[in-house]
């Protein structure tokens, strides 16, 4: 199964970017829960490992913040694959927000 991949580096240091992805996340659960159902994640250690549902679409990955980088991939469903291009977009751009 084709996927997608996003590496946004940043300067913030391992600690500071990891509270920043996690409020992140909590944000994006609250104000998208309209759009998104059957969220779920689970960390470990500067691992989350993230699945939800989108417009009927299953959608899992991996999110993993490192000293010097957030990444951010996983399997894409097949009917998701047309629009990769903008779903990786669309995730470097808000990563590239919340870490600069």
């Amino acid at each position: 199964m084709a996927g997608f991949h996003v590496s946004v580096p940043h300067a913030l240091g391992h600690e500071a970017a990891l509270v920043r992805v996690q409020k992140f996340l909590d944000d994006v659960r609250e104000n998208y829960a309209a759009h998104m159902s059957d969220v779920r994640g689970q960390w470990n250690g500067n691992r989350l490992e993230f699945g939800f549902s989108a417009t009927g679409l299953p959608v899992q990955g991996t999110l993993v913040v490192d000293d010097a980088a957030v990444h951010v991939s996983g399997p894409l469903p097949l009917a998701a694959l047309l629009f990769r291009g903008k779903i990786e977009q669309t995730i470097r751009q808000e990563l590239e927000k919340l870490l600069s």
